[in-house]
């Protein structure tokens, strides 16, 4: 009967947001229950299984932070001390926070360090090459200040791993995490990936027709330095295997109470989608009176979802090839079994009345490495657009994801600068604005990123 009411859901929900391949599992009282819908390619279709592999994306940070906490256990690394006691070579933009950046401030997403740097193809594209190139990296903030997602910030604590172990990034992986734990079907490189069954993802174009993404997920050979922030690829399977892991006692691994210490609220977030805090890696979640952690990855037309809920024993994972409306999927999922399992029911956010002096005050482009994100209004309503920058699509030979076309937004009742996303791609995806001291606008937060306002706008 579980079974059967969650495959019902996913395939109407699948049909609807028109997901070619889904796979879907839920934990609940030590059992398994799986809904796989749909196919693995459009143009060689095979149906999706409880093997077949989809990229994870940044739901990969949660393996990196627990083979850092496996060296933590063992006195090989400690979480106060600066990352640049275990990588010397270190160098940034600003020197005082490469001397205060501590391995702590990678985990939680506190270090400063902006998004991630550009691949632009050349050079050294290892992780030992990432960090040379560093310097070339904004910070956003001193460390410690605010949190920020950074995907470079992890790709670092892979090069710490490295450092502390002798070996490569994804040997020390393997022998640290995924084999302890008995991950035979969470792998990094396309290498792998192509030698076990897989999921190709797709992206919806302006006509709504699908196109196969290129590059997979987007991996990319060669780039192994982003590998630690979102280089892994792994099975519904095993990434229940994960869950089981993650709530149980380290099995070996580690000891229990650094396992579990990786739950505990190390930073507080604001105003956001992805949670109401950092532990260690985890996004914390106030599942009404339930502790939940969780974690959630986009890749190029692939899209996943990990959430966990500690005190009853449950965990549900939501794989899905399509953008943008994978990230739908995967959130309607996750909502559904909260909801039919443990009879947790999303409240839903209402946006106050359009205010035009409210909203011309934020008016105007924000940026991050990668992306504009152009708050604009018509007189009647307040839309939020991001596109990847031009100059990053002209210089690229590959493929990348399309823009999120201008969606309406509103501001949330409280203290004023707090929004949510009303439609589109990013629908239900909250943030707020960040004002200086003379209350001017400086910042947007958007899926944990902070985009700094561009100077000139109105």
């Amino acid at each position: 009967m579980l079974q059967d009411k969650l495959s019902e859901y996913v395939d109407a929900k699948a049909a609807e947001l028109g997901v070619p391949g889904v796979a879907v599992g839920v934990l609940l009282d030590g059992q398994e229950i799986y809904a796989l819908h749909g196919v693995t390619s459009l143009s060689n279709p095979q149906p999706v299984d409880e093997k077949t592999l989809f990229p994870l994306a940044s739901v990969s940070k949660t393996f990196t932070a627990t083979a850092l906490m496996r060296l933590v256990a063992e006195g090989k690394v400690d979480l106060a001390a600066p990352a640049r006691h275990y990588v010397p070579e270190l160098r940034l933009a600003d020197e005082r926070a490469a001397e205060r950046i501590t391995v702590l401030n990678l985990l939680n997403h506190t270090s400063g360090l902006d998004w991630n740097l550009i691949d632009d193809g050349e050079g050294d594209r290892s992780l030992a090459g990432l960090v040379a190139k560093l310097p070339q990296l904004p910070l956003i903030a001193p460390p410690g200040a605010r949190a920020s997602y950074s995907q470079a910030g992890y790709n670092l604590a892979g090069r710490i791993i490295e450092k502390v172990t002798g070996l490569p990034f994804e040997q020390a992986m393997a022998s640290l995490v995924l084999e302890p734990v008995g991950l035979a079907d969470t792998v990094y490189g396309l290498s792998e990936v192509m030698v076990r069954k897989f999921a190709v993802g797709y992206n919806r174009g302006d006509d709504g027709e699908l196109r196969p993404a290129r590059p997979w997920g987007g991996f990319k050979e060669g780039a192994r330095g982003d590998n630690p922030g979102g280089g892994l690829a792994s099975s519904v399977g095993d990434l229940l295997r994960w869950a089981r892991f993650q709530l149980g006692d380290g099995e070996g691994v580690l000891p229990a109470a650094e396992l579990h210490r990786m739950r505990e609220q190390t930073v507080e977030l604001r105003a956001s989608t992805l949670g109401d805090g950092f532990g260690i890696c985890w996004f914390l979640h106030d599942l009404d009176g339930l502790h939940g952690i969780g974690s959630g990855g986009s890749g190029n037309g692939q899209f996943a979802e990990l959430l966990i809920v500690p005190e009853r024993d449950f965990a549900v994972v939501s794989l899905a090839n399509v953008g943008p409306d994978g990230y739908q999927f995967n959130q309607s999922v996750v909502r559904w079994a909260l909801e039919h399992y443990l009879g947790v029911a999303e409240k839903t956010a209402e946006p106050l009345p359009y205010d035009e002096g409210h909203a011309q005050q934020v008016v105007g482009r924000y940026e991050i490495d990668a992306l504009n994100l152009d708050i604009a209004t018509d007189g009647t309503r307040l839309t939020l657009a991001v596109e990847i920058k031009p100059e990053i699509r002209a210089a690229s030979d590959e493929e990348m994801p399309p823009d999120h076309p201008a969606a309406g937004i509103g501001f949330l009742p409280g203290e004023g600068d707090e929004y949510i996303v009303t439609e589109g791609g990013l629908e239900g995806q909250r943030g707020y604005f960040s004002r200086d001291g003379s209350g001017l606008v400086t910042g947007v937060d958007l899926a944990g990123r902070l985009f700094k306002r561009v100077k000139g706008t109105s």
